[in-house]
């Protein structure tokens, strides 16, 4: 997750982001900063094709019920900002994780700026939709939609799955996600998927 560190400077900040195991948490809270929001960032990695059952699998049980799960083009953009438009009051905040809705524009840059997009349609209806980008022999998770009356069906965790085996494909072995602390539902199908927390960041805020 690109999560920013705290950066030390001759004038003291009034918000901080640092990782939970790092000692300036204890000086931050003894000179009066309040804690804010918790995040995490996750990765998984796949040293062999087995590593693929668990994506296979959840894309599997999303078929079955009747969604189509596939990668999506920029001719998808429109449908792809108002999915994110309904869902972005859903997005839970903290200051480390605070999730920007694209406009028009922006929504069809993501394929010109190098997302990859990942769509569950429910007949012609966009129902979730994931994006990631590449770099090198990693895959960072942009963001991951599912319209509220989906939720809890595993479409997130579909088409996230979908993602991950298209770029493994491209010989991408390492990915990369994160949300906030409160997210369960995010932590409890990203483990289902295999991800393991690898960081966990406080944010503070001074009085």
């Amino acid at each position: 997750m690109n999560t920013p560190e705290l950066v030390d400077s001759d004038v003291e900040p009034d918000f901080a982001v640092v990782r939970a195991d790092d000692p300036r948490c204890r000086e931050l809270e003894a000179a009066g900063y309040r804690r804010v929001g918790e995040s995490w960032g996750a990765r998984l990695r796949l040293p062999t094709p087995q590593g693929l059952s668990r994506p296979q699998a959840a894309v599997g049980r999303a078929q079955a019920m009747g969604f189509t799960v596939l990668e999506l083009g920029p001719a998808a953009a429109e449908a792809l900002h108002g999915l994110e438009t309904a869902n972005h009051p859903d997005y839970p905040f903290t200051p480390a994780t605070a999730h920007h809705l694209r406009d028009p524009a922006a929504t069809r840059a993501l394929w010109a700026d190098g997302a990859r997009v990942f769509g569950a349609l429910d007949g012609r209806l966009l129902v979730g939709a994931t994006a990631m980008k590449r770099a090198g022999r990693l895959g960072e998770t942009e963001f991951t939609s599912v319209l509220a009356e989906y939720r809890g069906r595993g479409i997130g965790q579909a088409v996230k799955a979908a993602s991950i085996l298209a770029l493994a494909r491209d010989e991408v072995v390492t990915f990369g996600t994160g949300g906030a602390g409160l997210n369960e539902a995010s932590l409890r199908a990203n483990r289902a998927l295999g991800y393991v927390i690898d960081e966990r960041w406080r944010s503070y805020r001074r009085h």
